[in-house]
């Protein structure tokens, strides 16, 4: 496929999406304005029986289901959705312990999950429903150097101890004329189970040309470097630690004010850590669930222009059948709000990338379905 016709694509996708549909107007159903924090509401259809939501998992969500949560409530005023963080792999087990009425993960459902899901789903079992997409920034506080540009062998040795300078010389290779100090490099990772982690590892071990010997996981692998928890504990220790480095959800990145490095991926220039160049290569995911289920194939190893490859696709893990009758109309009212356009394109602004209209469109008609 011609890059060219492929960015064009995927910039025309992401344009179809960002556009805001008029909603009609109707009590009791659509709001065609937006609450008192600014959040839009369009497009809102309260459920005819609301009831509280719990949700948990994923963090890299967290700021993305917050955003959209405010605005739901502020029009379904009895459905207060409440959104616990505690990573991926708590989020699941929650979800399957039925604890929860959806939960996040940062990567698609494991055969053990789905079959470990039938006593929370009675009749039915768990399915994965891509919802907010993003990309995994590799962060770092280096002083006096404002452009950092790293490549996957580099940052798989980095992140398992075998680069452990900031002026080693493959490092030195990919930044021509950057001062980079003669200093330790101190590496954070995720110290829970992380969709984050498991995203940024398949990366790794799909373009580092065997650098990394693992096989992806949500669980840390690398060898030696420090652990903090959640995406906030990444933040905050890269912040305060000089000559560090870690990885992050481009949303966090963008509230902590952190650099972003650049990956050079044998294109014409490095990625930048943006959410245009993220969806270049999101817009090349292909849908691989069956049965309703929707997880999706991401090329970590694109070499295409202005294609960010380090992308993450948060799923909402759902039952397809067996949802309790009390949260059902509940759970799709609001998963049908955070799949539409106004929603997708308010958390665009902070930091995400607004899913491809193709797979949103899919999402909104699996959530119809859910019995």
């Amino acid at each position: 496929m011609d890059q060219r016709s492929s960015r064009a694509r995927a910039l025309a996708s992401g344009a179809a999406l960002l556009a805001v549909l008029p909603a009609a107007a109707g009590c009791g159903t659509d709001d065609n304005g937006a609450s008192a924090a600014g959040v839009p509401t369009a497009g809102i259809g309260c459920a005819a029986r609301q009831s509280p939501l719990l949700a948990a998992g994923s963090t890299a969500q967290s700021p993305a289901i917050d955003l959209w949560r405010t605005g739901y409530s502020a029009v379904c005023t009895g459905t207060q959705v409440s959104y616990g963080g505690g990573g991926s792999g708590t989020g699941v087990q929650q979800f399957n312990q039925g604890k929860v009425a959806f939960a996040g993960t940062d990567f698609a459902l494991k055969p053990a999950d789905v079959a470990a899901s039938g006593a929370a789903c009675r009749g039915g079992r768990a399915i994965d429903l891509p919802m907010v997409a993003g990309l995994v920034s590799i962060v770092y506080s280096l002083d006096g150097v404002d452009r950092l540009v790293l490549d996957a062998p580099t940052l798989a040795r980095i992140f398992d101890s075998q680069i452990s300078r900031w002026n080693d010389p493959a490092i030195a290779a990919l930044n021509p004329g950057a001062a980079l100090p003669d200093a330790g490099i101190i590496s954070f990772h995720r110290s829970d189970d992380s969709g984050t982690t498991f995203n940024l590892s398949s990366y790794l071990a799909t373009a580092s040309g065997g650098a990394w010997p693992y096989q992806p996981d949500k669980a840390w692998r690398g060898q030696g470097g420090q652990s903090a928890t959640g995406s906030a504990g990444i933040s905050a220790q890269v912040r305060q630690v000089k000559n560090a480095i870690g990885y992050l959800e481009l949303s966090y990145s963008r509230q902590s004010g952190l650099r972003s490095a650049e990956i050079a991926t044998g294109a014409a220039r490095p990625a930048r850590a943006t959410a245009e160049e993220a969806a270049v290569t999101l817009a090349g995911s292909t849908v691989v669930g069956t049965d309703g289920d929707l997880a999706l194939k991401l090329d970590y190893g694109t070499k295409a222009e202005q294609a960010y490859p380090i992308v993450l696709v948060t799923y909402e893990v759902v039952c397809d059948k067996g949802n309790k009758p009390a949260t059902l109309g509940a759970l799709k009212s609001f998963l049908s709000y955070a799949a539409s356009a106004p929603a997708q394109q308010a958390i665009g602004g902070k930091g995400y990338v607004p899913m491809p209209a193709a797979v949103a469109d899919r999402v909104r008609g699996a959530v119809d379905g859910l019995g």
